[in-house]
């Protein structure tokens, strides 16, 4: 019985690590359908946000499953309900990808990235794509050094973030409020699939160590 209980729990690695993956390439052709005016690409995007929320909920009811089949105690315990929070983070991070790939459909024909923050953009979507594959990697290999980097560039993205406000506030900014306004909430869509995976990476240090870091990522 306890044998069929790890044998779930690797099926609920497998998943995340799939989720992970499936949500870095969302990001990336997101930021391509938005720098390209790539309609086709956005509604990809937009559809295939339906197979990160199938995998999401195949976790979460395998987890309520072990939940009430084997009621684990101490570390079984942690690990089955980090689980369920690290697939509700990560599936906010595909949902940020269908945000951008939503925003490139809207300003069709139109790009929604004005020329002067394409190449800030292009840096910020390396990093998440990046973020992604540590995260996998991280969850994979129950590997809290690994978990441990992902914060560090979640703050390169973090910079990334600020200096698009200072661009837009350059007098030399010439691209017009509505870009503007599209911009900041594109960037800020990126910032935050950064905190997500932040946050997944405190579940990782949490579920192999016990030991709580001192913040935490809010909703």
């Amino acid at each position: 019985m306890r044998t069929g209980f790890h044998e779930d729990l690797d099926r609920i690695s497998d998943d995340l690590v799939e989720m992970a993956t499936l949500v870095g390439t969302a990001m990336s052709r997101a930021t391509i359908a938005l720098l390209d005016a790539d309609l086709q690409l956005a509604e990809s995007v937009i559809a295939s946000d339906t197979d990160i929320d199938a995998i999401r909920d195949r976790v979460d009811e395998l987890a309520v499953d072990l939940l009430a089949r084997q009621q684990p105690v101490a570390t079984d315990l942690r690990m089955v309900v980090t689980a369920m929070q690290m697939s509700s983070s990560i599936e906010r991070m595909g949902d940020l990808a269908e945000h951008l790939a939503k925003v490139a459909r809207l300003r069709y024909p139109d790009h929604a990235v004005p020329p002067e923050l394409r190449e800030t953009f292009v840096q910020m979507s390396k990093i998440t794509q990046d973020l992604a594959e540590r995260v996998a990697a991280a969850i994979a290999n129950k590997d809290v050094t690994a978990a441990e980097e992902i914060e560090k560039r979640d703050q390169e993205l973090d910079e990334l973030h600020r200096q698009i406000f200072g661009i837009l506030v350059d007098p030399s900014y010439s691209s017009g409020v509505e870009a503007a306004i599209d911009a900041t909430l594109l960037s800020r869509y990126f910032e935050r699939f950064g905190d997500h995976a932040t946050s997944v990476a405190y579940r990782i240090v949490y579920l192999v160590t016990g030991r709580r870091p001192n913040a935490e990522i809010g909703d």
